[in-house]
Formats: C-alpha cells, sequence, structure tokens
C-alpha cells in the first residue's frame, strides 16, 4: 500500500470557511499535507494559503464572484461555514444551507473526476428523516429571497433554525450522491458534537451548559476543532473513495447510544444540570 493513503499531495482544494475553528484546522492540516489549499470566509484565515477570496454565504452574487476569482479545476470542496442561533434566523438557514448548496453547485463543472465534497453539518440535524416533508419544502427554493420568507412564515413550525439547516445539508448530502457518483464526484457530512471553539460561547447563550454537557457526556469533553477536521479530511482523500451519501456522526459514540437506547439524553441532562 502507497504511503500518502490520503492522497492530498499536489491535488487542489478549497476551504470555505477557513477563518476559524475546524475550517482553519482543516485548511492548516491540509497545507501541510502537500495540498494546494484555496480559502474562502467573511474574514482572512491565518493559515498560509494559495489564495484567500473573501465570500459573503447570504449573497447569490458574492459566492458567483468568490468562484470566479478562486476559479479553475478543483479536487476537493470542503464546506466548513456556519452561523449559530443567535444571528436572525433567516440568516442562520441561509448561510447554513442555502448559500453552502449555492457554493457547490457553482464549483460542480471545475471538480475533477474522482473529486470529493464534505460539508459539516451536526448532531442538531440528526432528526432529518422524521421531517422529511417539512425539509423537503424548504429545500425546494432555490431562490435566496423566496427561501428567507418561507422561514419567517413558517418560524414558529419549523423551530430552530440551526436544526433546520442541519437537516437540509444531511438530506442534500444524500439526495445527491447517486446522481454525483454518476459523475465520479463524491458527497458527505459530518455531524459533530459540540466543539471548543469560539462559537461554543453563542450555543451555550441558546442551549445552556446543561445540554451542552449532556452532549459531551460520552466523552466526557467537547471535541477539538482537529478531532473534528480529521474526519472532513479522511472523508475527502482517495482513503474514502468508495465512502459517498454518508452523515457521518463525529461524537465519541454519543448518536449510537442514543439510537439504540442505551443512552438517555433527557436523563443526560438531568444529570448534568445536577452536577452544575
Amino acid at each position: 500500500m502507497a504511503t500518502d493513503i490520503l492522497g492530498y499531495e499536489g491535488k487542489r482544494v478549497v476551504v470555505m470557511g477557513c477563518f476559524s475553528g475546524i475550517g482553519e484546522a482543516c485548511a492548516r492540516t491540509l497545507v501541510d499535507l502537500g495540498a494546494e489549499v484555496h480559502g474562502a470566509d467573511i474574514k482572512p484565515s491565518p493559515v498560509n494559503l494559495a489564495s484567500f477570496t473573501e465570500v459573503d454565504l447570504k449573497k447569490p452574487d458574492s459566492i458567483a464572484a468568490g468562484i470566479a476569482k478562486i476559479g479553475g479545476k478543483v479536487d476537493a470542496l470542503f464546506n466548513i461555514s456556519g452561523l449559530p442561533q443567535t444571528f436572525p434566523g433567516e440568516d442562520v438557514v441561509t448561510v447554513n444551507f442555502l448559500g453552502i448548496r449555492a457554493w457547490t453547485e457553482g464549483w460542480l463543472p471545475n471538480i475533477n473526476s474522482g473529486g470529493a465534497i464534505v460539508s459539516v453539518s451536526s448532531l442538531a440535524g440528526m432528526g432529518y428523516l422524521s421531517r422529511q416533508p417539512l425539509v423537503r419544502e424548504f429545500m425546494d427554493f432555490t431562490d435566496f429571497t423566496e427561501a428567507r420568507q418561507w422561514y419567517l412564515d413558517r418560524a414558529e413550525e419549523v423551530g430552530d433554525p440551526y436544526t433546520l439547516s442541519k437537516e437540509a445539508i444531511n438530506t442534500w448530502t444524500q439526495m445527491s450522491a447517486p446522481e454525483l457518483i454518476a459523475r465520479d464526484i463524491r458527497i458527505n457530512c459530518t455531524m459533530p458534537s459540540p466543539i471548543d471553539t469560539p462559537m461554543l460561547g453563542e450555543f451555550r447563550k441558546v442551549a445552556g451548559d446543561a445540554v451542552l454537557g449532556a452532549f459531551a457526556k460520552a466523552k466526557g469533553r467537547y471535541s477539538s476543532p482537529e478531532e473534528q477536521a480529521m474526519p472532513l479530511i479522511l472523508l475527502n482523500s482517495d482513503a474514502a473513495r468508495f465512502i459517498s451519501g454518508v452523515c457521518l456522526p463525529v461524537d465519541a459514540g454519543l448518536a449510537g447510544g442514543l439510537a439504540t437506547g442505551v443512552l438517555d439524553m433527557q436523563k443526560m441532562i438531568a444529570e448534568a444540570m445536577a452536577e452544575a
């Protein structure tokens, strides 16, 4: 077996969301692996990139301009940008899903055969299969203005905008996989548990320490950005060339425990509150 089983040496990749957290860790590791890394975000990255392009995922014109500026063929897309629920709900669903989808679809003609796409979803979206009619109705909108208005009109029914956006990422990933693999392009996503990044403080404002503590209970701590970046890098690598359409929990076994009833979220929250 070849030594370089990931196969990033000389590959041209794009990291959307390279400013901080998982995106910064991902971009830095990809540079170390020998990739030509082009970054995009609303703020410049501290990583020594081949190029950086400012892109606002709320704006279709900015997305199109960013793709044109980077240009050329690419081997892998890493979709990592996202907003927490402390932002307006219509912005959350736009950046976390509508913008990511438009960014990805804009790149599709430029993705080389054998290429791959990976997005960051969340454990917040793991109930996506139980809400398909609502999620699919939202996903049917391609016009940003119409989709944002749909969310505003249905906000009470929809509930948490972050959850909706991640349910849409999961659904889109799995729906897209058969068509894309016919073009020799793979697509996957990860569903992280809470991560020790500056954004954790924003989630704490919404969910509280008890809920976040329950999600971290399986391992006894929050994950690091590096621990979430490496699965993304694996999924887009040559080592995963037969994996597509996967929504991968990266949570130290939490999702598996909840799915099989070995873990009880309500009990874990109660325990976390008692320990606080």
